[in-house]
């Protein structure tokens, strides 16, 4: 009888383990954040003075917060493609921004996006926000893994068409109606909104998550703020009434926006016990820009958003995981945005390999140390920069444009076929040390002649493995010039 007892317990027992193993193996949701034109220094975390971010500052501290994080271009377009398939987007031809040319191009279909293999993994894929990599059928977001769309497919849009009782406006900020290009979809449908976009986005995504609550879900959260139009609403423009200059009033109001719906969605995960399951990633897609004054910060770092300098690609960058990462950390090792990839479908159960993409779970569990990436690298038609974990080295198109040739907006006006990628008056070649001065102040080209081979050499190998930027899908319309180091230099993008 003892006997038979014990080995229907031990049934029992046997019958139990898959239950028991599939509760512990139990999929992380996935909730991406990404700010637009969020610059270095314009968060609290991350060092602002004028603008306070409690929500932003508490995933912070709850998580784990980058300070040396890149993107794979400092333009909006170009770095979402790199980060949505985990490859720098120059292998797949989408190099420059679209500028406004609703073509029928976009971003190559032959590419897999990261919610096209986390579906794969049994996710429902939920995308709210801006898309900005083909109007077309075939690029759509409903073509490109997410089976739910609401948001903008273009580059940006207004937040609100008429100016509501207390709002304020500022650079490019006058209301205006939106059109076929810049409205707002869901799915393939144009739809009218008329609440302040942001707000609008966040309550589609609490929507999309209280909808799956039952089952893994990806998020992805793609915020069109704080891009131009500068608009703001009366209830995030208070918070700040004591800002005298509008266009960094109304810049802190619109990142005071994004961190409520941070704080929102934080808070929806916690009220149906998905907080400490579920993956959440905050990023910027570039610098901050510099063609709205000084009303946003990339804090101590030169350059702007266009600009190949840290000012341009280096970004906040957060990510929590309570079940699993410890958190109330900053590391300063080298990660980029095409780590996203790895990184998602490796805590969802598969990692999907590519050549640029690191998981950085066992990093940030402290199962491996060091850096993620001994180099990363950037192309953007004539301009090149490569950094490792010291040493920045960047490449810039030298220019002999006159001031005329610069149109209202301060821009180049390009050929009909766009700009040549080639250099014909040659480079200027700038080298900075990054650990003794992130600010890139000091050229030590000339001084560390050995530093920029090795460093022109590993960037020659990895240049050698890509299409030409003669080749790329669109050709890049939009470029201005500069200066750098004493020299007029041409940036395309």
């Amino acid at each position: 009888m003892i006997n038979t007892m014990l080995v229907a317990f031990r049934i029992l027992i046997l019958l139990l383990m898959p239950l028991t193993v599939f509760a512990e193996a139990k999929q992380p949701n996935i909730v991406f954040i990404f700010a637009d034109d969020l610059g270095y220094g314009d968060t609290s975390v991350y060092g602002s003075e004028v603008i306070q971010t409690p929500h932003i500052d508490t995933l912070a501290a709850e998580g784990i917060q980058f300070t040396q994080a890149y993107v794979s271009h400092p333009v909006c377009s170009p770095s979402r493609a790199g980060l949505m398939t985990g490859r720098y987007q120059q292998r797949h031809g989408w190099e420059f921004n679209p500028a406004r040319r609703d073509t029928g191009a976009g971003m190559a279909v032959s590419q897999q996006t990261i919610a096209d293999k986390l579906k794969v993994q049994g996710y429902i894929t939920g995308m709210v926000g801006k898309w900005h990599l083909g109007h077309g059928e075939d690029h759509h977001p409903l073509s490109r893994g997410f089976d739910s769309y609401f948001g903008v497919l273009a580059g940006g849009s207004q937040f609100f068409e008429t100016l509501p009782a207390g709002a304020a406006v500022a650079r490019n900020g006058e209301p205006q109606k939106r059109s076929r290009y810049n409205g707002v979809y869901r799915g393939r449908d144009l739809v009218q909104v008329d609440e302040y976009l942001t707000d609008v986005f966040t309550k589609e995504a609490l929507t999309f998550i209280d909808n799956h609550a039952d089952e893994p879900f990806f998020l992805y959260l793609s915020h069109t703020t704080p891009h131009t139009p500068l608009q703001a609403t009366k209830e995030y423009l208070d918070r700040y009434g004591h800002i005298r200059n509008m266009a960094t009033r109304v810049y802190a109001a619109m990142v005071a926006s994004l961190d409520d719906s941070v704080g929102k969605v934080v808070q929806k995960l916690k009220d149906i016990g998905e907080y400490e399951n579920t993956i959440i990633a905050f990023l910027s897609d570039n610098g901050c820009a510099g063609y709205i004054g000084n009303a946003c910060s990339n804090g101590e770092l030169s350059g702007f958003k266009r600009y190949h300098q840290e000012g341009g690609i280096r970004i906040p960058y957060i990510l929590s995981w309570p079940a699993e990462l410890e958190g109330n950390h900053r590391l300063d090792t080298l990660v980029s945005s095409l780590d996203l990839m790895a990184t998602f479908t490796a805590a969802a159960g598969q990692e999907a390999e590519t050549e640029d993409s690191v998981n950085l779970i066992p990093y940030l569990k402290r199962e491996v140390e060091g850096n993620p990436h001994e180099y990363l690298y950037w192309r953007s038609g004539a301009t090149m920069a490569i950094r490792d974990e010291r040493w920045k080295l960047i490449k810039f198109k030298i220019s002999n444009f006159d001031d005329e040739a610069v149109d209202s907006t301060g821009r180049l006006t390009a050929p009909s076929n766009g700009w040549p990628v080639d250099a014909p008056l040659g480079h200027k070649v700038v080298l900075y040390d990054l650990v003794n001065d992130p600010g890139e102040t000091i050229n030590l080209a000339e001084e560390y002649t050995d530093v920029v081979e090795r460093l022109e050499a590993e960037y020659s190998q990895w240049n050698a493995e890509l299409p030409p930027a003669s080749e790329a899908i669109l050709p890049g319309l939009r470029s201005i010039q500069t200066e750098i180091d004493g020299e007029n230099v041409q940036l395309i993008f």
